[in-house]
């Protein structure tokens, strides 16, 4: 409801209050107001009732409401207290004052309170609530204890997340906490993700990668939504075992891309280029046959086969007349064409269209020297690998071999 409606509400309940308004009247108003978290006007409402009837509902709502507002805390005690006078030991009571007087700071009367429940009863829900006086006092044991009760005969989740919380930031019982919610989620067929977010939450702190993943695993058991596959990948990264999101994957689905670049990662060509195969014939992307081109001849025992080599070339021709420009499958092909012999013009010429797209890249420069290198244009050669180099170092072997090779080029002229 907008504020607007409940100032026109008011109004009408100031004009009603010129005729005499009936029980039923106001208890239909109290509950709209309750509806519409308008607590402050049910508790008036409630008060009223009380006060014209005694009736011990209409003093209980009005106290709630008082709760809820965060207002009239001092006098809803007070009142409370006055009927309590007359009507002893009502645990209906109690429960309202426990939180009444821990609203207005009262801990001392609260944690009173708090022990006559305890006394009286066994439920679990006057255990949780008793235990909350201790919270605010500090007593993070004894409150542990009465929430471990309550748990214990109800096996309700959201104490036992309680619980969790407290061992885990004021008790150092982290691991503690983890069995006990393990044990839960075990022990049930419906839990919620809280519970499943506290676990995780527990695990990082513990650096325990292999909660983290497990946890992952069953949440992306009950709801198979992409953030979960992605931590699961991310989680057997982190343990560096590709071996085991490859398994994973195969059993459970979710991602053939990813399962596609961990192939390619573990250099399981065959199924890679199983996969390659479905990708184009699904959505005939031209990169998947430059994918391909790569795979075969990665796959290769033999890197001077032909038959090899001509089927790389036939699908890296096909994907570039098809559309494919990227700059990293260009420099591929163009080195490819250059380094084995194939046709050097050609794959200088690539390699020049995939440096127009990443001018400074150290490794296209050193696929043109390559290629000025097997032109014998050794003066070219030596100036652009002589760039790679000051860029570069020598620490990978390709472009030490390139240079080695380039100076004796330069050094024989």
């Amino acid at each position: 409801m907008t504020v607007i409606s409940l100032l026109l509400l008011s109004g009408i309940l100031q004009a009603k209050e010129l005729r005499i308004i009936s029980e039923d009247e106001l208890i239909v108003q109290g509950l709209f107001f309750d509806e519409y978290k308008a607590y402050e006007n049910s508790r008036q409402i409630f008060g009223k009732l009380y006060d014209d009837t005694g009736a011990k509902e209409y003093l209980f709502r009005e106290m709630t409401s008082a709760l809820m507002a965060g207002t009239h805390i001092k006098q809803s005690i007070d009142r409370l207290k006055a009927w309590d006078a007359k009507n002893p030991n009502s645990l209906e009571v109690k429960r309202l004052l426990i939180p009444l007087y821990l609203t207005n700071r009262q801990i001392k009367e609260a944690k009173k309170e708090a022990a006559y429940l305890i006394e009286a009863s066994d439920m679990p829900m006057d255990l949780d609530l008793a235990s909350n006086p201790y919270l605010y006092s500090g007593e993070f044991k004894k409150a542990l204890d009465l929430l471990n009760e309550a748990y214990t005969k109800s096996l309700n989740e959201d104490v036992l997340l309680r619980m969790s919380v407290i061992m885990d930031e004021y008790t150092n019982e982290r691991k503690k906490a983890i069995q006990l919610l393990e044990a839960h989620r075990r022990m049930n067929h419906v839990v919620s993700d809280q519970l499943y977010f506290k676990l995780l939450s527990l695990y990082i702190k513990e650096n325990n990668i292999d909660g983290v993943l497990d946890t992952y695993k069953v949440l992306y058991e009950k709801d198979k939504q992409d953030k979960y596959l992605t931590k699961i990948i991310e989680a057997y990264a982190y343990k560096s075992d590709i071996n085991g999101a490859i398994v994973f994957l195969e059993e459970n689905g979710g991602s053939d891309k990813i399962l596609y670049d961990l192939y390619k990662n573990k250099k399981q060509f065959d199924k890679a280029l199983k996969l390659v195969t479905k990708f184009y014939s699904k959505d005939h992307d031209p990169k998947w046959l430059a994918e391909k081109a790569i795979l075969t001849f990665e796959k290769a025992t033999d890197k001077d086969d032909k038959k090899m080599i001509a089927m790389v070339v036939n699908y890296f021709d096909k994907a570039i007349s098809e559309g494919v420009d990227d700059s990293l499958y260009l420099n591929y092909y163009g080195y490819t064409l250059i380094d084995k012999n194939i046709d050097i013009k050609k794959g200088m010429k690539i390699i020049s269209d995939a440096l127009v797209q990443q001018p400074n890249n150290t490794y296209y420069l050193d696929s043109l020297a390559w290629g000025y290198y097997k032109e014998k244009a050794c003066k070219k050669a030596y100036n652009m690998m002589k760039k790679v180099v000051d860029m570069e170092g020598l620490d990978e072997p390709e472009i030490s071999e390139h240079w080695e090779a380039i100076q004796k080029c330069q050094s024989n002229k």
